[in-house]
């Protein structure tokens, strides 16, 4: 196990050949501007490579002890200059080379295109700002950010090409809002003897499971989303009473609500929905709640789909 040791060619079920022994991955980061336009960052790849001086995402091959999402966050640091991590990581923003501080990027979802013994994840990613980017080695001939209504106009490469239907649909968060108070109140474990031990035993068990990446067949149908390999949602539990005090969690976020519970979460819906391409989810078994969330363009689910999740019969 060492770094470079996916660089090699191997063969699918297919018997088409493809670059990276162990899969291989790249990296779609968007951002939407100001003016709510969205741009892709694209790499315009070497006439001497594989499918020379066509458009597509910064990646490669995958190493045998790297994810996914690493290797397209360490082959965008290669191929464009960038110095990215993930920004919900609970670690400083480091240094490299003596240069500026890290970049921090949020990793939404993944596309598979599995060929049957080898796949290619294409990892998307939100970036805060246009992050400035170059060709840094030999493998491109130019990387630069791209309006989402000019990349067809693109000579795109072909695997490329094929993904980027699905990943147009996809340049956006998923957030999910739990409504902690319902969600306890609907396991069976005493939770009215410890409302604030409770709480905490949901946020604990929500903060082992979500943010680590849902597939898509674990997502509810009627949330009409992209049909991802898998998404990594933004996790924001909203506490009230007894339970207001119990503190944050790694990967999630806990908001303790001032006054009412409802309210505080009709907020944080419609604040997440106020980014463009994002999506909402609202857990709760409360008909008003789920009828105001609509209201702010979030969509209601009941806690049987959370709780099945956490138990492992979803």
């Amino acid at each position: 196990m060492s770094a470079g040791d996916g660089d090699g060619w191997a063969f699918c079920d297919l018997g088409h050949e493809h670059w990276g022994v162990y899969g291989a991955a790249g990296l779609l980061v968007y951002h939407h501007d100001a003016d709510g336009r969205t741009h892709v960052l694209l790499q315009h790849r070497s006439r001497w490579s594989h499918n020379g001086g066509t458009w597509g995402v910064l990646g490669g091959a995958r190493d045998s002890h790297e994810s996914s999402e690493a290797t397209a966050l360490r082959e965008a640091t290669e191929e464009a200059g960038l110095r990215l991590i993930q920004s919900r990581e609970a670690r400083p923003m480091g240094r490299r080379g003596g240069e500026g501080p890290a970049d921090g990027v949020d990793v939404v979802g993944t596309i598979r295109d599995d060929h049957g013994g080898w796949a290619y994840d294409t990892v998307i990613a939100a970036a805060d700002r246009l992050l400035p980017a170059h060709a840094a080695n030999r493998e491109s001939r130019d990387v630069t950010w791209v309006p989402v209504e000019q990349v067809p106009d693109r000579k795109l490469h072909p695997g490329f090409a094929q993904t980027w239907p699905l990943a147009r649909t996809a340049l956006g968060r998923l957030v999910v809002v739990v409504d902690v108070a319902n969600v306890m109140g609907a396991r069976a474990n005493g939770w009215w003897k410890d409302r604030a031990g409770a709480a905490a035993r949901l946020r604990d068990d929500i903060s082992a499971a979500l943010p680590s990446g849902l597939t898509g067949g674990a997502l509810p149908g009627e949330l009409g989303l992209p049909a991802l390999y898998h998404w990594y949602p933004e996790v924001v539990l909203v506490v009230e009473g007894q339970a207001r005090d119990i503190g944050g969690a790694a990967d999630l976020r806990v908001v303790a609500a001032p006054g009412s519970g409802d309210d505080t979460i009709v907020a944080e819906a419609a604040a997440a929905r106020a980014t463009p391409g994002d999506r909402v989810v609202v857990v709760t078994a409360d008909r008003e709640l789920r009828e105001r969330v609509a209201g702010v363009g979030a969509t209601g689910v009941g806690p049987r789909w959370l709780l099945g999740l956490l138990d492992g019969t979803a």
